[in-house]
């Protein structure tokens, strides 16, 4: 029985220490678009916001490209060194790396070809469609540095050390905004300085993150490897729940903004734009909540350790409860004051309509982070086919004709909801996959 409650607690204390410095990481990770908000609003006005709020659904793509091939080849990474084969892990980083960079060229090419009809396509109007371009435009062309950074912090974190992780993390979010700050204001760049301080922050990050290898901590490395399509798909398949749920992010954004340009205007787009940025903050404390789980239950799996895995998952969940009711009870209360620090021109319709929106968003906290830690503890097992039901369900196959229907239904109100009913349906889904692979 004592061993039994010393194993719990040294579980617990392996839980705490991955989860809450990833957290911690995560948070200030998504610091990189909040301050955007906040600076562009300050110094761009409304039309800032809106062009800036049309632009995210691409880096969040971008992004969401980096954390699946990272997570995903990390995942199997974790498994392999949980048994001890040291090769398999040098060449999933290797393969990782060369995915990495080769689909990051064909982003560049993006940029540099189609960042114009892209601008279109996402509804930038003769007010926003300058500045939305510039932000798209340079964004895909810094892709590789997003990228990389995705793929080093997810590896260096399962190789046994998040607390350098985090520190990359933070370091890079905190330069962010310092860097967002000197480019808007003093030097007067505009929406290309807001975007080119978050194009540098990822470099500073992976500045930091060399320290792993400098230092000669890494048990992975780079090899001379022949291309292998089947490691690849293995790292693909393990890591596509991460892309669709940043995917999902950005194609929510897209719908929303169509939604909103119709019933309100930029005014609309850039009230949204206030609950979108808010919204990438609160979701990447889920994100990393997960994310500091999944090498823990890698391992455990690799191992053959069930027990220690199903403490994790509940762990996951209590903490994700309590995290929700937290944050929520904030937004409520304060929804009045969180929305006029990105009102920067006072515009009375603008507050109304974002005081509302986060408080009718944000009562879909305690179903998201379920379905996310769902479906990362599927992915951390290897059970691929239900951590991809879960994320397709809730971040395209759900989302987009209910967000449709409810505006349709309730106007504004509709659209605010669309969000909460979309994860409560998937997180009831959610429940059932799981009882059924128990």
């Amino acid at each position: 029985m004592y061993s039994k409650v010393r194993s719990e607690e040294k579980c617990f204390g392996e839980f705490a220490r991955y989860t809450s410095l990833n957290v911690l990481g995560m948070i200030g990770l998504s610091c990189y678009i909040l301050a955007d908000t906040f600076f562009v609003s300050k110094g761009l006005g409304t039309n800032g916001l809106a062009a800036l709020n049309l632009a995210i659904p691409i880096y969040s793509f971008i992004h969401g490209c980096g954390l699946m091939l990272g997570i995903g080849g990390a995942t199997r990474y974790s498994i392999s060194r949980g048994q001890k084969a040291e090769q398999a892990g040098n060449e999933i980083f290797s393969h990782v790396v060369w995915s990495t960079l080769a689909l990051a060229v064909i982003f560049m090419a993006v940029g540099l070809l189609f960042s114009e009809n892209i601008t279109g396509l996402l509804g930038a109007n003769a007010q926003t469609e300058e500045m939305t371009n510039t932000y798209i435009k340079v964004v895909l062309l810094l892709s590789p540095a997003f990228m990389m950074n995705d793929v080093l912090i997810s590896f260096v974190r399962n190789d046994g050390n998040p607390g350098l992780s985090m520190t990359a993390m933070l370091t890079g979010s905190f330069s962010n905004i310092i860097l967002d700050y000197i480019f808007i204001f003093p030097m007067q760049m505009g929406i290309f300085g807001a975007v080119f301080a978050t194009g540098l922050a990822p470099v500073i990050s992976m500045a930091v993150l060399s320290v792993h290898f400098l230092k000669k901590q890494n048990h992975f490395s780079m090899k001379k490897v022949q291309l292998r399509p089947r490691i690849v798909g293995t790292a693909v398949s393990l890591g596509f729940p991460s892309l669709v749920a940043e995917v999902s992010s950005g194609l929510v954004i897209i719908i929303f903004n169509i939604l909103m340009l119709r019933l309100e205007g930029n005014t609309g787009v850039a009230a949204y734009g206030v609950i979108a940025n808010l919204s990438l903050v609160a979701i990447a404390v889920y994100t990393g909540l997960p994310q500091g789980m999944q090498p823990i239950c890698s391992e455990a799996y690799g191992l053959g350790k069930k027990e220690k895995i199903r403490h994790i998952l509940r762990y996951g969940i209590v903490t994700e409860l309590l995290i929700a009711a937290i944050i929520y009870l904030l937004m409520f209360f304060f929804a009045d004051q969180v929305a006029a620090v990105f009102n920067s021109e006072n515009d009375r319709r603008l507050q109304m309509i974002a005081m509302e929106g986060i408080r009718l968003y944000f009562t879909a906290l305690p179903f998201a982070g379920f379905n996310i830690v769902i479906s990362t503890y599927f992915t951390s097992t290897e059970r691929a086919v239900p951590a991809h039901i879960v994320s397709l369900l809730r971040g395209i196959v759900l989302i987009v004709p209910m967000a449709f229907f409810m505006a349709y239904m309730w106007k504004i109100t509709g659209v605010w909801l669309a969000f909460p009913m979309t994860e409560a349906m998937v997180c009831l889904i959610g429940m059932g996959l799981f009882r059924a692979k128990r």
